[in-house]
């Protein structure tokens, strides 16, 4: 690198990055040196902290400069490795949609379900609700343990142990013979589905740069959209069969994913960030190297990036007592943990587990044979087009936030149309089942893009990072308990052998999803267009949510307390 200027130190000990350019201090901060030196004077390590500070600032000016066509063309590489990993999501997409459209389906209901007094066979709604749910235990088992162990093994060893598990357990669901052996299945699968659901989103946050971000941590929920619509693709495929194999076939397709992510995994660059966090530098530098291509910008400096990290890190350290699970109830995390346990509540809350029974409920609105499996699968088509309406919609400029408001006005108006398309005479029930498959394809175009969508953005971005691993988890776990809730009670208000309520269920869920917008409005902040370091300072001072946006901050006015050294930080995670 050149040549330091007058006022900066010229060199650093073995755990700092080289000296900046004086052109790469950014403009926005002309008295920035005399801080930094002040600052560092003041923690009692002036080389170290100095270039630290210098090369942060440094970087972060260069990520607020970035467009998102500069992004890509430096971070192909992250890229890539984040598509692969947030591919996982798909699998947990696919069994979603294997179960709850499994309940329409004949064959499927043959085996495991039971014959009632009309001479026709459904899996009860105690059993749906069971199955449903089975998989969400499973989930807040797998995510209290990621917790724990991605933080101490990092993202690679658990998603490689996570994969192996998942291909041995996908054998139990080819082979169940009873409704019994299935939800044993779907207990154990959901626990690495709650790994790949925490991990895909932490890691698409940590390895690519401000501009990526957000269509990063977004395309978990593409994912999740393909995987359902490959899951009711197959059922579709098996509808003119009527053996074992037209249930069986589709749980076996299961094991295409497991092995060809595997291989891409065990190749991908651990998180620079966790690296820093475990003190290992030289080790986070190697693997920002392989997250970008560095030709392709002069003006790249990797010492820079790390350090911007490492400056991150740090400022955490100081605002944050520790990095356990206790510690995101306490001080201003307790705050952050609370809008992500609610950004995920929210996607159940606003009528997402309604969908899931779309082909049920289409059928017991009057839709027959195929027609449900159609509307359901251009349901998912949607599912996955709306991701990039989503994208498209953050590229014209507007902030997560305000996609997630819009969104909420939109989903509640159409659920509450669809009760009231529940109030049409039974003589035109054909056409009201139209309707409302209609409508279920216009809340899916508002989920998709809206709350579907950025809901994996904002939590990603919300969590400070030494606790995003935890928080995420927190918040997932939080997305599992309503969806045990919802899925208790959704058989129940659509099953006819139970509640029977039909559309009249539209009511219930607009109602809750007007609610969700009412906290949204007040509660759920817009990180868009910032850094860790500087979300980290607004959530320190108490911005209130309405104004994120508009609040300036400098993430260098604040000074460490500490020293800086490459040691690994020993909270408590590293105990456990």
């Amino acid at each position: 690198m050149s040549a330091t200027n007058d006022n900066m130190v010229p060199t650093m000990n073995a755990s700092a990055s080289s000296s900046p350019r004086e052109d790469a201090v950014p403009s926005a901060h002309p008295s920035f040196e005399a801080d930094v030196e002040d600052k560092a004077h003041q923690t009692g390590n002036d080389k170290a902290t100095t270039n630290l500070f210098a090369n942060a600032a440094a970087a972060t000016e260069k990520e607020h400069k970035m467009t998102l066509m500069e992004g890509i063309r430096l971070y192909p590489k992250a890229i890539a490795w984040s598509v692969i990993i947030s591919s996982t999501c798909a699998m947990e997409g696919y069994d979603v949609s294997l179960v709850g459209n499994f309940y329409a389906f004949p064959p499927f209901n043959r085996k495991y379900g039971e014959l009632y007094p009309d001479g026709s066979y459904q899996v009860p709604a105690r059993w749906q609700s069971g199955l449903s749910n089975g998989s969400q235990v499973g989930q807040i088992l797998g995510l209290i343990v990621n917790g724990f162990c991605t933080e101490r093994f990092g993202y690679r060893r658990v998603l490689i142990v996570c994969l192996v598990w998942l291909m041995a357990v996908i054998t139990i669901f080819f082979c169940a013979p009873n409704i019994q052996t299935l939800l044993a299945a779907e207990i154990l699968a959901g626990i690495p589905w709650g790994v790949f659901q925490s991990i895909a989103i932490s890691y698409a946050s940590e390895v690519c740069p401000i501009a990526l971000r957000g269509y990063l941590t977004c395309y978990a929920n593409f994912c999740w959209g393909w995987g359902q619509l490959v899951g009711i693709g197959v059922i579709r495929a098996m509808f003119s069969r009527s053996d074992q194999w037209a249930y069986r076939i589709p749980y076996g397709v299961q094991w295409v994913w497991p092995p060809l992510i595997l291989l891409g995994v065990i190749f991908a660059p651990e998180s620079p960030w966790w690296l820093v966090r475990k003190g290992r530098i030289e080790d986070a530098k190697h693997a920002m190297r392989r997250l970008t291509s560095p030709k392709r910008d002069p003006t790249f400096d990797v010492d820079e990036s790390v350090d911007m990290i490492r400056h991150t890190t740090e400022l955490e350290k100081d605002l944050t007592s520790g990095a356990s699970y206790l510690d995101c109830f306490k001080g201003i995390d307790l705050r952050r943990t609370e809008v992500v346990c609610a950004i995920w509540a929210i996607q159940n809350l606003s009528g997402n587990t309604f969908s899931n029974y779309s082909t049920y409920f289409f059928e017991q609105a009057g839709l027959n044979g195929t027609i449900p499996y159609d509307f359901a699968m251009g349901q998912y088509a949607i599912n996955m087009i709306g991701v990039f309406g989503a994208w498209g919609l953050m590229a014209a400029g507007l902030g997560r936030r305000t996609l997630l408001l819009l969104g909420l006005c939109g989903l509640s108006t159409t659920l509450f149309v669809m009760g009231f398309v529940g109030l049409v005479p039974d003589s035109h029930r054909h056409a009201s089942a139209l309707a409302t498959g209609t409508l279920m394809l216009v809340w899916a175009v508002f989920y998709q893009c809206s709350v579907g969508t950025v809901a994996y953005s904002l939590v990603g971005e919300i969590s400070s990072r030494r606790l995003a691993i935890k928080t995420v988890a927190l918040g997932r776990a939080a997305y599992n308990v309503i969806a045990i809730i919802n899925n208790v009670l959704t058989p129940y208000m659509i099953n006819p052998t139970a509640w029977n309520w039909g559309n009249y269920a539209g009511f219930f869920w607009g109602g809750s999803c007007l609610l969700c917008l009412i906290y949204a409005y007040f509660r759920v902040p817009e990180p868009a267009g910032r850094t860790y370091a500087e979300l980290d300072v607004l959530f320190e001072k108490k911005v209130s949510a309405r104004k994120f946006k508009s609040t300036p901050v400098n993430a260098f006015d604040l000074t460490l307390r500490h020293s800086i050294d490459k040691k690994p930080e020993t909270s408590h995670h590293e105990k456990v």
